[in-house]
C-alpha cells in the first residue's frame, strides 16, 4: 500500500534547479508525498549561476516549483525559502512575505528541545564570501566533474555495477576538503551558540550530517544533486537525516530515476532519546489522480 509520510517539518536544500544533474523529479516526488506543517527550502533551490552559464530550465524544474505551490494551496503548508549563494539574486527582495510564503536570510525554528538556527551556510565559506569569481569557477568545475561522473556511471551500469560518486570520493580523500568541512561545522556551531540556539540546520556543502558538536546539535540537509537527503522533524519533535530511497521504502513507493541516494544509516552520532515514529496515511487514490494530472 502506498502511503504518505506525516511529519512536523521538512528541511531541504541545494536542489540546484537549472543544473543538468539536479534531481528535481525525486525532490518533487518526496515533497508531494510528505505531509508537513512547514517546508523550509534552505538555499540554492534555484541555481542562477548555472542558468547564466551552461544550465537550462526544464519541465522537471517547473514541476518542482508547481509541487511546492500546490502544497501551500492544497495543504496550507507554510513555506520558508532562505537565500543561498547560487540564488543570491533573492537578496534584493529580502525580507519578503506573501500569504504562506516567506523569503528570508535566516530563520529561527522553535522546538521543545530549544531553538534551532536555520541558515544556508555560505556566509562561512571564505571563498564564496570573499572571492565570488573563484566560487563560480569552482561551480563550473563541479559541473564538469558531474558530467564525467555520468559517463563513468553509464559505463558501470553497462557492466552491471553500482553507481559511484567521484565528488563524494574527493570529499573523503582530499585532506584540504575534509579540513574545510570540519572548520565549516565548527564555525556554524559557534554561530548557533552566539544566537542562543540549541542547534543549527544548514546546507551549502552537500554533506548531510546529524551530530553533536560540543553542546550544539548540528544538522546538514545535504543536497539534491548527489546525496538526495533531507532533514525531517518528526511528530515527536525529534530530528533525523533521511535519504530519498529510505523515504520511498517507508512509504511503499518506487523511486524515480536510477541514481541511488546516499546511505545515511550510520550518519547520526547521537541516539535519539525517544523513538521517531513514522505516522502514515493511506493516499493511493489521491496519488494516482495527481500523477495522471501532472504527467509524471
Amino acid at each position: 500500500m502506498k502511503t504518505k509520510l506525516r511529519i512536523k517539518t521538512l528541511f531541504m536544500s541545494d536542489v540546484h534547479l537549472g543544473m543538468a544533474d539536479s534531481k528535481a523529479v525525486q525532490a518533487a516526488h518526496l515533497i508531494r508525498h510528505c505531509k508537513c506543517e512547514k517546508l523550509v527550502l534552505n538555499g540554492d533551490i534555484i541555481d542562477v549561476w548555472a542558468l547564466k552559464s551552461s544550465g537550462r530550465w526544464t519541465q522537471e524544474h517547473t514541476h518542482f516549483v508547481r509541487t511546492v505551490l500546490k502544497k501551500m494551496e492544497k495543504e496550507n503548508t507554510e513555506v520558508i525559502y532562505l537565500r543561498g549563494n547560487h540564488d543570491d539574486i533573492l537578496e534584493k527582495f529580502l525580507p519578503f512575505k506573501l500569504a504562506g510564503l516567506s523569503l528570508v536570510d535566516e530563520h529561527i525554528h522553535e522546538s521543545p528541545h530549544g531553538r534551532y538556527l536555520v541558515v544556508h551556510g555560505d556566509g562561512f565559506d571564505h571563498v564564496t564570501t570573499n572571492h565570488v569569481w573563484l566560487a563560480k569557477v569552482g561551480a563550473v568545475g563541479y559541473e564538469l566533474l558531474l558530467r564525467l561522473n555520468r559517463l563513468y556511471n553509464a559505463w558501470l551500469r553497462w557492466r552491471n555495477q553500482e553507481a559511484f560518486s567521484l565528488s563524494r570520493w574527493v570529499k573523503m580523500k582530499v585532506k584540504n576538503v575534509v579540513s574545510f568541512v570540519g572548520r565549516y561545522e565548527e564555525q556554524l556551531q559557534k554561530l548557533a551558540r552566539w544566537k542562543g540556539c540549541k542547534g543549527i540546520i544548514c546546507g551549502h556543502i552537500h554533506t548531510p550530517a546529524d551530530k553533536m558538536i560540543e553542546d550544539v546539535h548540528y544538522l546538514n540537509s545535504g543536497d539534491w544533486v548527489e546525496s538526495m537527503t533531507v532533514v525531517v522533524e518528526h511528530l515527536d519533535r525529534t530530528f533525523e537525516v533521511m535519504s530519498y530511497h529510505d523515504f520511498c521504502r517507508l512509504t511503499g513507493r518506487k523511486p524515480k530515476g536510477g541514481e541511488p541516494s546516499m546511505d545515511v544509516s550510520g550518519i547520526s552520532e547521537r541516539p535519539l532519546s525517544l523513538p521517531a515514529p513514522v505516522v502514515m496515511v493511506d493516499d493511493e487514490a489521491e496519488e494516482e489522480e495527481e500523477e495522471e494530472m501532472v504527467g509524471v
